[in-house]
């Protein structure tokens, strides 16, 4: 992912909620970078065993995909998501055979791909997957929120753990701090 700036302080609603995100998601990489497959993968919080770097990385790569794919445009779930394979709630988070370049790789790819899915959408756009059937179907202006609030939320677990790990704290690119 390109550097990302903050969105300008005057600009419309659309723009700050989807540069707010984007900033957000930015940061993601940089909390991973100079880790070793080791430290991503390490499980520092004994009572939150799957909370590690690299499983909050997949988690959030799958929430893009709930939400902008599956919620927002109503793709159908073919069950290739690890919530149907394993049926854990959870499964997401069980990346230990996975290297972390790739799950950043694949987070990347889907912020991008969910980016490309809202470009033409109206921010009061709703929900045409299973929720809409339930009549509980929410705005992208919400998902939005939303996937800020998570993003920015787990960014809060990956300070924890990146501190716990290497000791790294900060929001500047961690090869100066």
């Amino acid at each position: 992912m390109t550097e990302v700036q903050r969105p300008p302080l005057t600009a419309d609603e659309r723009v700050q909620l989807i540069g707010w995100l984007d900033l957000q998601r930015s940061f993601v990489r940089m909390k991973c970078e100079g880790l070793n497959e080791e430290d991503a993968h390490s499980k520092v919080l004994d009572t939150s065993p799957l909370m590690t770097m690299a499983g909050l990385v997949a988690h959030l790569r799958w929430n893009e995909y709930s939400w902008f794919q599956l919620n927002l445009i109503g793709v159908p779930n073919t069950g290739q998501t690890p919530w149907t394979e394993g049926g854990h709630d959870d499964a997401e988070m069980f990346v230990d055979d996975i290297p972390l370049a790739q799950l950043l790789d694949d987070y990347d790819a889907e912020c991008k791909r969910s980016n490309q899915t809202i470009a033409g959408l109206p921010l009061d756009a709703v929900e045409q997957g299973p929720y809409a059937a339930k009549g509980e179907a929410a705005s992208l202006r919400y998902i939005l929120c939303h996937m800020l609030e998570e993003t920015a939320r787990h960014l809060g677990h990956m300070d924890i753990i990146r501190e716990l790990v290497d000791g790294k704290t900060g929001y500047t690119k961690m090869s100066e701090a």
